[in-house]
């Protein structure tokens, strides 16, 4: 089992839902975050006087799923998210050691 974690433009992710979606993916943790990368934030004005913005906002999405099918994920998640401008995204992927359902006890891959 991997764990995708994928940092996108937060108008992006109803089109990135979708396309998991249409994967059979259902189960997908989203979380508000703040960030920059190469883009270094941006120049604001604001009453006359000019200001960086170091964080800009981003979506992080986190979402197990089998070995299988993590790189049809990742396809899908780049091609909904790709808007071909910086600070389009990254994504990582990470080991799972063990899942757990709290509700049934079931375990890993039944747990999904």
């Amino acid at each position: 089992m991997k764990k995708i974690e994928a940092i996108i433009k937060p108008f992006k992710l109803d089109d990135v839902i979708e396309a998991l979606s249409e994967l059979g993916i259902e189960g997908v943790s989203v979380s508000e975050i703040r960030g920059f990368g190469r883009q270094k934030g941006r120049s604001e004005i604001y009453k006359g006087a000019e200001y960086v913005v170091d964080f800009l906002p981003k979506t992080k999405l986190e979402v197990v799923t089998t070995d299988e099918l993590v790189d049809p994920a990742c396809e899908a998640i780049r091609q909904a998210a790709q808007t071909g401008k910086i600070g389009d995204g990254k994504i990582f992927v990470v080991d799972v050691e063990k899942v757990m359902r709290i509700r049934t006890g079931e375990m890993d891959e039944e747990a999904l």
